[in-house]
């Protein structure tokens, strides 16, 4: 089995909002969606999605009845709900640069069908999209009732991409290492506004490289060691961490000339609470944000 990913989805080296750190662990099928919640209950910052993978759709089918593999996830979604767990619907979407993994039909099949679990239990769309955005958009468009907002994770597309997924109200756009490889991936994301945007990880995968367009800006770094000499006080080598969510703010910020990085973490912060966490909405954090934006 693949790594279980996890976003980090709330900054925690603003002084205003410590304490309230969280970290998602990301389902990308059935059995991965049990451990994912497995794993988010035992501690109390970790929660999780339930959802399939478009690389991972065609388990619907081989699982031999589709319909009961769909009341097994809406099953184990309505259950990590009543333990204050299961915070959205995902991994979904298309990626059409694996189809060896499973061909585009059956992705379209299973993708519309899981913003019904998302209709079922209320929960926003922790999605995917990669270079599949026509479909996507279509399917999304088609479907936008039926979800009360989410983020298309991850994203490495064109700026008409992203300007296509801003077109739907409700969604942000999720910006990890991967976002930020190439000088033209940069231009895109200085076209996301701040209001829409989301940073994570995607830990394991996606590290900031050394040759990355947007090294330059990165400012913090911690020790790292290979993973057969293993430190807790050190990074595992070549291992993308939670921590390191830190750098792409400071990509972020760098490459859309932001000079006040606390408002700006503060900014995301309150923009992922609004979409995953809205029960937490900090009402002082707002006014914050409020007061500091009119004095700009």
């Amino acid at each position: 089995m693949a790594p279980i990913r996890m976003i980090d989805i709330a900054v925690n080296f603003t002084a205003w909002n410590a304490g309230v750190d969280r970290i998602i662990v990301t389902g990308g099928s059935l059995e991965e969606s049990k451990e994912a919640l497995a794993i988010a209950e035992t501690d109390g910052r970790l929660f999780c999605t339930v959802g399939v993978h478009p690389t991972r759709c065609k388990e619907f089918e081989e699982s031999g009845d589709p319909e009961k593999h769909f009341q097994g996830l809406l099953a184990l979604a309505k259950e990590g709900i009543q333990k204050g767990k299961v915070v959205a619907i995902g991994e979904c979407g298309l990626d059409y640069d694996r189809l060896h993994f499973c061909p585009p039909e059956v992705q379209k099949k299973y993708f519309e069908k899981q913003f019904e679990l998302a209709y079922a239990t209320k929960l926003p769309m922790f999605l995917h999209m990669r270079a599949a955005a026509e479909d996507f958009c279509e399917i999304m468009e088609r479907n936008i009732n039926k979800f009360t907002g989410g983020v298309t994770h991850s994203f490495t597309g064109s700026a008409e991409d992203r300007d296509k997924l801003l077109s739907f109200h409700n969604m942000y756009i999720g910006v990890n290492g991967c976002s930020l490889k190439m000088a033209e991936n940069l231009d895109v994301v200085r076209g996301i506004p701040v209001e829409r945007m989301m940073i994570e990880t995607d830990s394991p995968y996606c590290e900031i490289k050394s040759t990355h367009a947007g090294i330059n800006f990165v400012k913090s770094l911690w020790p790292s060691k290979k993973k057969e000499k293993y430190d807790k006080e050190c990074l595992v080598k070549g291992r993308n961490e939670p921590c390191l969510v830190r750098q792409v703010l400071e990509v972020v910020a760098g490459c859309k000339g932001i000079t006040d990085i606390d408002l700006f973490s503060a900014t995301l912060y309150q923009n992922t609470c609004r979409v995953f966490f809205p029960q937490d909405l900090d009402a002082a954090a707002d006014a914050l944000l409020a007061g500091r934006n009119e004095s700009q």
